[in-house]
């Protein structure tokens, strides 16, 4: 990496923390950074996650798109409405057991 470039890596990653888009972490993993130049003449940083998304643990349960939600109850007979605002206060305390 240029002497530019890494100056310019520390003042975005800084940026970024300061704003809180991005926090501190110690991991043995990582991303790789490069930077393209913009019309402006600015650099951009870009990551590339390949190597990453290789490894990531994919979700076992991932959120079901708002579609099929909406197709499965197209097809139901029967609707019930819970309220569970005040669920937990009907409910004895247990007193730390």
């Amino acid at each position: 990496m240029l002497q530019a470039e890494l100056v310019e890596l520390r003042k975005q990653l800084r940026e970024m923390l300061e704003s809180g888009i991005i926090k501190l972490a110690k991991s043995p993993y990582g991303a790789s950074v490069l930077f393209q130049k913009k019309a402006d003449g600015s650099l951009r940083m870009c990551c590339d996650y390949q190597a990453l998304n290789k490894i990531a643990v994919k979700n076992k349960y991932p959120i079901p798109l708002v579609a099929d939600c909406f197709d499965h109850l197209s097809r139901a007979k029967y609707f019930t409405k819970i309220d569970l605002r005040s669920g937990l206060l009907a409910y004895p305390n247990q007193g730390g057991r």
